[in-house]
């Protein structure tokens, strides 16, 4: 038996594009699955302009499951994100950080014919994740990168209740750092170009908000112990180095092209960290769904249509700074 379904590719010319993908029988621990809903995510606009399918944010439903699965039956609402696959033996798989596996397959690397944008797809039960009950298709697609992205940043390196979490932006991924750093405890300090988003940074978790457009030096600031970094330009360092914590661990958390270039007399000064850090591994992806379940920890989105015409519409408001904060694509009942 064989599997034909809907994906979305990108273009030279930028236009998304309709194409059928087909996939064998089912081999493995492969699952067939109806995709409900997808998140779209920064890093969907750098690859418009590929020859691949299109989007890593995506929840469905599960119709057909492959001789080797044992977790998931017909019927399971699931979702998958950046990482598709791993080889399960190398040092970083089997100490649970299998985001670092030489022979990862990651989006926009591997498994080029299909994506999240789409009407179905084949995946491994290994890399797919039971969605609670109570997070809705429109809240758990953004989780799967977005979500994953921030919790991992604030898990993997031990972030602590004390600590005071700093968040560079508030958007699509900042918006969801404030409400996961509030609930784990910490005090959540909010940096962004203006106070026009500070009520909304206050209802979120914020403890504090700082408007920093033409400011040369933040006064009065209390040390900062871990800050993420959440806009799609690196900030200016000049501001934000003089109030970190001796120790303090700087997260660039969004996509840019360049070099990352910081004061280097203050990076040593203060005996700061720059962590790297990707989207989660397994473990913490699932922790990540079952925190943002138990804290109804949801996204803020809007919806379009899962067409080339909804696509296209998505990724333009995203571009042009009007999508507040995740969008998300709807397959049609």
């Amino acid at each position: 038996m064989t599997y034909s379904y809907t994906v979305y590719k990108g273009s030279e010319s930028g236009a998304i594009k309709k194409a059928t993908n087909t996939k064998p029988e089912l081999k493995g621990d492969q699952v067939y699955m109806r995709v409900t809903a997808s998140g779209l995510c920064g890093t969907d606009l750098h690859y418009r302009k590929a020859d691949m399918a299109l989007g890593h944010e995506g929840v469905g439903v599960v119709e057909e499951t492959g001789p080797a699965c044992t977790l998931l039956k017909k019927g399971d609402r699931v979702g998958w994100g950046y990482e598709h696959d791993s080889c399960s033996h190398c040092e970083q798989c089997l100490k649970g950080t299998e985001t670092y596996c030489p022979e990862r397959k990651m989006y926009g690397y591997a498994d080029a014919d299909q994506g999240s944008f789409a009407t179905h797809g084949v995946w491994r039960e290994a890399f797919l994740f039971k969605i609670p009950d109570s997070l809705p298709d429109e809240a758990a697609a953004p989780l799967q990168c977005g979500g994953a992205t921030v919790f991992n940043a604030l898990h993997m390196y031990n972030t602590q209740p004390t600590d005071r979490v700093g968040i560079v932006g508030v958007g699509g991924l900042g918006h969801l750092a404030i409400q996961f750093a509030a609930k784990m405890g910490c005090e959540v300090v909010v940096f962004s170009s203006t106070d026009s988003k500070k009520d909304e940074a206050m209802k979120l978790g914020a403890s504090e908000f700082y408007a920093t457009k033409g400011v040369k030096e933040l006064k009065d600031v209390k040390p900062i112990n871990q800050l993420l970094v959440t806009t799609s330009f690196q900030p200016d360092w000049n501001i934000y180095l003089p109030i970190m914590a001796p120790g303090g661990t700087i997260f660039p958390l969004s996509v840019a092209d360049g070099d990352f270039a910081i004061p280097y007399m203050g990076l040593l000064a203060q005996g700061l960290t720059i962590q790297g850090s990707v989207v989660a591994p397994r473990f913490i992806h699932k922790r990540m769904l079952e925190f943002a379940a138990h804290h109804q920890i949801k996204p803020i989105t809007q919806h379009y249509d899962m067409s080339e015409e909804g696509i296209e519409k998505a990724m333009k408001d995203l571009d042009d700074g009007n999508v507040r904060y995740r969008a998300v694509l709807f397959n049609k009942a």
